[in-house]
């Protein structure tokens, strides 16, 4: 099951709002001349909007000023301000659209950059990374976090800036037309922005808490779904169902409080627009009644208070956007400042010329501080020979290979290829001398002939055909209806385990290693297979330095050297025939299973 340890992302304390937010916003940089322009549009949009309020209200003043005095109304002139108005109304929609335009263009391409700097972090991370987190929790990260700020800067971001320019231009116009009922008004602006502050403070945490029990929820998902037919077969459907319930539960609870205290601020802000609002008609009427503002100017007015309640409401409308955005950015920037690969530069070193000569020299490692696997290893291997590793679960075996590969850094020691430290060299250039197959296989979605060519840069037709041949897969692609043509579903699922094993030794054969990694490669074939395979590994091992990780001991009596590991020790090292004659450990494991298929023959 998957790890339920809260790590960094999961905790449900934010970090800092202002921090984060800044961050988030360091983003938008290379597009901020765009967002200059966004912000044009939106003051002009907004200019119209805000100006008609107080055309309507000079042309009720007129009605009224006409109507007091007796004169005649000047219809021409209310013919004339009424094209104005319908000539700015449809300004601000032509510039309200150009903005939605513009920012949506602005969030997608800001939302590409920061998915291919997500991809690009993913790729620098150490193994140890991703052996500690779910891939849930990863997959959570890379694609719900930042598809929630996508949302947030398309959305939010350009009601936001909309909100400012028409909050700033209708104060202008208050002032313009009465200071006192602007200084009536502004008194809850202030209340406002308490408000907000207050309820987004309380409501962040469980935005967080949210997004960490939807990494959760994801984690399990992608478990039990890659595990189903385990599942299945130990009926633990049940198990896995209430599993789920619990987390499902949790990111409710989670959801619940933080909607339940973010929607606090719609209803507050409202309550607050609507004091505003009976204090200016209040406010008005006295000044009305005194001479000192128009008729008009009072219905202009108490436009523009409700102008100005609606991007305060709308503001607090995207409160739970803004805030579910910043928890995920907070999660994704987790994810950024994770530690690194330590970077390296290409060494000059002759790779070609690098022999298969492998020396571990009082190597150490462990993958906790203080708990070493493995202590002061000293092996010389030399070019072209088979080494076997043995021994029990938890022995070491893999923990080797993985060192092989340099997936980890050594704790003490040296470790040499060809003569070589492997510190000198980049880990790609290590790498590219090595070839594994491994007892999981891994195909990836596409054709036969794109899996097996994975092996070889530019491989040729003919060169993928002789691979396959060699493995002894050749014979089982041209009975499949496409051929080398055929597209792997998911998993490779339309093939069986056997043959996709043998489309992965194919994969190793073509790149023509220096190194060999054979992890069990043929567990998952027939026997007559297998002894195909083995006679073809015996050509494909010729001349190179073979690493065999054996279960199975009758697969590895003709090895060179065959080492016995235990609690990260080389236990016994010797030929098949040396390490029975000492009867050891070896010659237990060797009488075990030899035991064990006696009594399976009977």
């Amino acid at each position: 099951m998957i790890n339920q340890k809260k790590g960094p992302a999961m905790r449900e304390k934010p970090k800092e709002f202002k921090k984060t937010l800044l961050r988030l916003l360091g983003y938008l940089k290379p597009q901020r001349m765009k967002l200059i322009a966004v912000a044009v549009m939106a003051l002009l949009g907004t200019l119209f909007s805000i100006i008609s309020p107080k055309l309507l209200g000079d042309a009720t003043s007129s009605l009224f000023d006409s109507f007091m005095n007796g004169t005649r109304v000047e219809f021409d002139q209310l013919g004339k301000l009424l094209l104005w108005l319908v000539g700015l109304y449809l300004l601000s929609a032509m510039f309200s659209y150009l903005q939605q335009y513009t920012m949506a263009g602005i969030a997608q391409r800001t939302i590409a950059g920061m998915r291919r700097e997500v991809n690009e972090k993913l790729s620098r991370l150490p193994l140890r990374y991703f052996d500690r987190h779910p891939h849930g929790e990863l997959l959570s990260r890379a694609v719900n976090d930042i598809d929630n700020i996508n949302n947030s800067l398309q959305q939010g971001l350009m009601q936001l800036i909309t909100s400012t320019v028409t909050i700033l231009g209708t104060i202008i116009m208050m002032l313009v037309i009465s200071p006192l009922l602007t200084l009536v008004v502004c008194v809850s602006l202030p209340l406002s922005g308490l408000v907000i502050r207050f309820i987004m403070t309380r409501s962040q945490k469980y935005f967080i808490n949210q997004q960490a029990e939807l990494g959760r929820v994801n984690g399990h998902i992608e478990e039990m779904y890659s595990g189903h037919q385990v599942v299945k077969a130990y009926g633990y459907e049940q198990k896995s169902i209430d599993d789920f319930d619990g987390m499902n539960d949790r990111l409710y609870q989670a959801g619940w409080k933080a909607q339940f205290i973010s929607g606090l601020m719609m209803p507050m802000m409202t309550f607050i627009g609507n004091i505003s609002y009976v204090l200016v008609t209040i406010a008005g009427s006295v000044l009305a009644l005194n001479g000192s503002i128009r008729i008009g100017d009072i219905q202009a007015f108490i436009q523009y208070t409700q102008q100005l309640n609606h991007p305060m409401i709308q503001a607090a409308s995207i409160a739970n956007m803004i805030q579910t955005a910043l928890a995920s950015a907070e999660r994704v920037f987790l994810l950024l400042d994770e530690e690194e690969e330590a970077e390296e530069r290409p060494n000059s070193a002759d790779l070609a010329a690098l022999k298969g000569d492998v020396v571990f020299r009082d190597v150490s490692f462990g993958y906790e501080d203080g708990k070493p696997i493995i202590k002061g290893l000293n092996l010389n291997v030399k070019e072209g020979q088979t080494i076997a590793i043995v021994g029990p679960t938890g022995a070491g075996k893999t923990t080797m290979i993985n060192l092989l590969m340099r997936f980890y850094e050594i704790n003490g020691g040296r470790l040499e290829l060809g003569g070589t430290d492997y510190r000198e060299l980049t880990r790609e250039q290590v790498r590219s001398r090595y070839a594994m197959v491994l007892q999981d296989t891994w195909l990836f979605s596409g054709t036969i002939r794109d899996n097996i060519a994975y092996g070889k840069e530019g491989a040729s037709d003919e060169e993928i055909v002789h691979a396959a041949r060699l493995a002894y897969a050749d014979d089982f692609i041209r009975t499949l209806p496409d051929g080398y043509d055929t597209v792997l579903g998911e998993d490779a699922s339309n093939i069986s385990q056997g043959q996709r094993q043998l489309l992965t030794i194919a994969r190793a054969i073509l790149s023509d290693p220096l190194i060999l990694i054979l992890d069990e490669a043929t567990s998952s074939v027939d026997t007559r297979t297998e002894m195909n395979i083995q006679n073809a590994m015996k050509e494909m091992t010729r001349g190179r330095t073979s690493f065999v990780i054996a279960h199975r001991l009758s697969t590895i009596k003709n090895a060179d050297l065959i080492l016995v590991m235990n609690q990260g020790e080389i236990i016994e090292q010797g030929t098949h025939a040396e390490l029975l004659e000492r009867k050891g450990f070896y010659a237990e494991l060797h009488g075990s299973q030899f035991a064990q298929k006696e009594m399976q023959a009977i």
